[in-house]
């Protein structure tokens, strides 16, 4: 039977649309785990890309190239494809709507990425497939496009995270007063880490995150060092340090803030002057046992810059004052490292300069790690330091500054027996070439089978690398990895 002339357009109207509602399935996995790999970019021979989201979907469907061959170059950080002979990595398909494919890549970084942890459209492809995403909003939550530098503490039987700055779709500047939400610990009906975090933000009138730590003042207000300490009472107060910026060169003010239960939000308690460059909360703080300087076990926080070079005594009183706070340095006359407080702390790079002009002997240097391969220097930017059971060591996860493949892209472990060291060698897990990584962070709360297999995250982003295009959807968001510490190619850090 034919359609009468005037029903042929609504009728090819439809199945157009029919046609667009089951675009083509492209799933690429991890070879060994059988795992959706995110940010795996394919990009055909017109340079038109697509990037899986967290579940390693992409859903394809572009008029002109369906039902056909077509041929997708592969990139991903950490992962590769064989090369034909005439040098090109990729691989050939037949988009045809509501079918599927599956792409296996190899994983050529150590640390596994798992899937993006914040942002627009993480499972994005997947729910145009129609597939369940492991989150409730999958798309959109409290209008959170981008998120930078994460924060996390246990608090109150549940995490508390935060973050410095976080884009929404109305302006580009969204909330620069930092960000928060809470999630559930997996043991408490929170989500398997492999999975994804389930984040309940604190939100304003509108739904969408509100300002943490409100000030009437202009410039960008960013927390770190976020810790909870008891004060000589009992009670528990969650603390940090803040800094409120007119750019990232110029620092208006800075101090110490407590968070308000009642209210849901930070609040100054303390403005320091800017003689105070270091005492004061840092970064990742990590609780750990000390020695004072009457040779008496105590708790510290330890602030790991990356190295944990800088600690206060763990009450809520000390954290406060600035006089508590102590620094690790070299002491000629004691021909030592020793915690002080009369000078600022050591840095890597000082402490090379000082081996170099032989005034600390090369054995005894404390920061200077090396590639385990090359034995190259790795100098590093910032990470996070936290006592691994399963290693029986402590452990370092950090960015290095100025590496070969990218500025601030390279991820490095190294272990040590004590939390101040000495660092030795380090093995790169996870690679992001002409792209940054900044400030990861280990989520030891996360840690499965004894310390085994650990996660951390950073923030993935074009700032400070050099590279002009920045990935859709994923640039300046935070991207999981998992990292197996029975992995062979970590044997050589160790002791």
């Amino acid at each position: 039977m034919r359609l009468p002339a005037c029903l042929v357009p609504v009728f090819l109207l439809l199945r157009a649309l029919a046609g667009a509602a089951e675009p083509f399935g492209i799933h690429v996995v991890d070879e060994h785990t059988g795992r959706g790999v995110p940010l795996v970019t394919l990009t055909t021979t017109n340079h038109m890309s697509f990037t899986t989201d967290s579940a390693g979907w992409i859903a394809f469907d572009e008029p002109g190239l369906m039902e056909r061959v077509v041929h997708f170059t592969i990139r991903a950080p950490g992962y590769a494809v064989a090369k034909d002979g005439f040098g090109f990595a990729g691989v050939k398909l037949t988009p045809r709507h509501g079918g599927k494919a599956e792409v296996k890549v190899m994983r050529t970084n150590i640390a596994e990425r798992l899937y993006r942890i914040t942002g627009q459209g993480i499972y994005r492809d997947s729910t145009l497939l129609g597939l369940e995403a492991p989150l409730p909003r999958p798309n959109l939550s409290a209008d959170v496009m981008g998120q930078d530098s994460v924060q996390v503490a246990r608090w109150r039987g549940r995490l508390f995270w935060l973050w410095g700055d976080t884009q929404r779709p109305d302006y580009p500047l969204g909330n620069f007063h930092t960000t928060c939400a809470w999630s559930d610990l997996p043991e408490k009906g929170g989500l398997d880490p492999q999975h994804g975090i389930h984040f309940e933000h604190i939100t304003d009138e509108r739904g969408a995150v509100a300002k943490m730590i409100p000030v009437k003042e202009p410039g960008v207000v960013w927390l770190f060092g976020l810790l909870v300490a008891a004060d000589s009472a009992g009670a528990e107060h969650l603390l940090a340090h803040y800094s409120r910026w007119k750019d990232l060169s110029k620092r208006l003010e800075h101090g110490i803030a407590e968070f308000d239960e009642a209210e849901q939000r930070f609040h100054r308690t303390a403005v320091l002057g800017d003689e105070f460059s270091w005492q004061y909360p840092q970064n990742n703080a990590v609780r750990a046992r000390g020695v004072d300087a009457e040779g008496v076990e105590r708790d510290y926080f330890y602030f790991a810059t990356p190295y944990c070079v800088t600690r206060v005594p763990a009450t809520y009183e000390d954290v406060q004052n600035t006089s508590s706070y102590e620094a690790l340095a070299w002491s000629a006359e004691a021909k030592s490292h020793v915690w002080q407080s009369d000078v600022p702390p050591l840095t890597q790079e000082e402490e090379a300069r000082l081996v170099k002009e032989g005034r600390i002997p090369k054995d005894m240097a404390r920061l200077q790690v090396t590639d385990a391969q090359t034995g190259k220097p790795v100098v590093l930017h910032s990470g996070s330091v936290h006592w691994n059971e399963h290693r029986q060591r402590w452990i370092i996860l950090a960015v290095q500054k100025g590496g070969d493949a990218s500025h601030l892209g390279e991820v490095w472990y190294a272990e040590a027996k004590q939390i101040e060291g000495p660092w030795r060698k380090a093995v790169k897990v996870a690679s992001h070439p002409r792209y940054s990584f900044y400030n990861p962070a280990h989520h030891a709360f996360f840690d499965q089978q004894g310390g085994r297999f650990i996660y951390f995250e950073g923030t993935y982003a074009e700032t400070f690398s050099g590279n002009p295009v920045a990935t859709p959807r994923y640039d300046y968001n935070q991207l999981m990895y998992r990292l197996d510490l029975d992995e062979p190619r970590l044997r050589v850090v160790r002791e």
